[in-house]
């Protein structure tokens, strides 16, 4: 059941990927997933230069022997990065799989074919982008669906109806994500054709997580119906938690407030430090509906050790 052609392809245990979380992937939490036989992901948006990307990596290396990817988003910012000098370095540094997001791909996938050593992983929210993902040379890609956190598709479309659209229309690698953050989820994913999953809210709610005891306090509360969609007037949704920056957000948007009068209330570093300072109003937390299903806090090797042992008892029990 464990064996797919993710796990070949990335040198990994299990076919389980950690997502490229922005705030929450640093090298730490990466570290610890890799360490559990998954694919831990730096966030390299967190190290917005070239060398402090390499020292993130240096940190992770210094915690786990194991392989790990490096996500470099390439969805619009207010920050400027030079993302191609952060593939550089994650390439450099001997990462196994290099995660991208957003448009404009081409050049990046050249860089990365070029040096030949990572694998691209594209994450997509439709059919459409993983098609053109797999035409333009990708490895593998993420689908995600409606459920998930950060930016899911805005038609609505739940996890068990992109995985099994993309499965058909590809044949390269299909990872899921939107939803999964236990057993029954990572077993429904394999059975729906996907070769792997993507985890990212359930790791956020870890001890090994970097963000603040509140926040994971917060998502061990929560109900499954505690999240909402914002910015979907600008063209870039995103899943959060509600709280009184996601409710004034979502109010100024239906009041047909632009993008120059957002920019203050929707800017990363709201975001920086809600998580970092535990502050649940401040800011727009991206997280999937799955925090419906976190009702522990456990360390990441925990988590992937009931998922790995839940796997096998459903499929005896199937």
């Amino acid at each position: 059941m464990f064996d797919t052609r993710i796990t070949r392809m990335l040198g990994i245990k299990y076919p389980i990927v950690m997502g490229g979380m922005m705030f929450a992937g640093t090298a730490e939490l990466a570290a610890a997933v890799s360490d559990a036989g998954g694919l831990g992901i730096i966030a390299a948006g967190n190290y917005p230069s070239p060398d402090e990307l390499k020292a993130a990596i240096g940190i992770l290396r210094s915690l786990t022997d194991k392989p790990f990817g490096v996500n470099v988003t390439l969805m619009p910012s207010f920050r400027p990065l030079d993302r191609g000098a952060l593939v550089d370095a994650a390439v450099e540094e001997g990462a196994a799989a290099i995660e991208l997001a957003g448009p404009d791909t081409i050049e990046f996938y050249g860089r990365i074919k070029e040096a030949g050593t990572a694998k691209i992983i594209h994450k997509c929210a439709y059919a459409r982008h993983a098609i053109t993902a797999e035409r333009r040379g990708a490895d593998a890609v993420a689908i995600i669906g409606y459920e998930a956190g950060g930016a899911p598709p805005m038609d609505g479309l739940t996890t068990f109806i992109q995985v099994p659209q993309v499965v058909d229309a590809l044949s390269i690698p299909v990872l899921a994500g939107g939803g999964i953050g236990d057993a029954r989820g990572f077993v429904a994913a394999l059975a729906l054709g996907a070769e792997g999953v993507i985890i990212g809210t359930r790791f956020i709610a870890c001890k090994e997580s970097p963000v603040h005891p509140k926040i994971k306090e917060a998502i061990l509360k929560a109900r499954a119906s505690d999240t909402m969609i914002v910015k979907a007037f600008l063209g870039i949704g995103e899943r959060v938690l509600k709280n009184e920056m996601a409710e004034k957000v979502r109010t100024l948007e239906e009041q047909g407030a632009g993008l120059d009068e957002l920019k203050d209330y929707i800017v990363g570093e709201r975001a920086r430090k809600s998580w970092n300072e535990g502050d649940l109003d401040s800011g727009l937390l991206a997280m999937g509906q799955v925090i419906g299903l976190i009702t522990e806090l456990n360390s990441v090797k925990e988590v992937i050790d009931a998922m790995i042992k839940g796997a096998e008892e459903i499929r005896t029990r199937l």
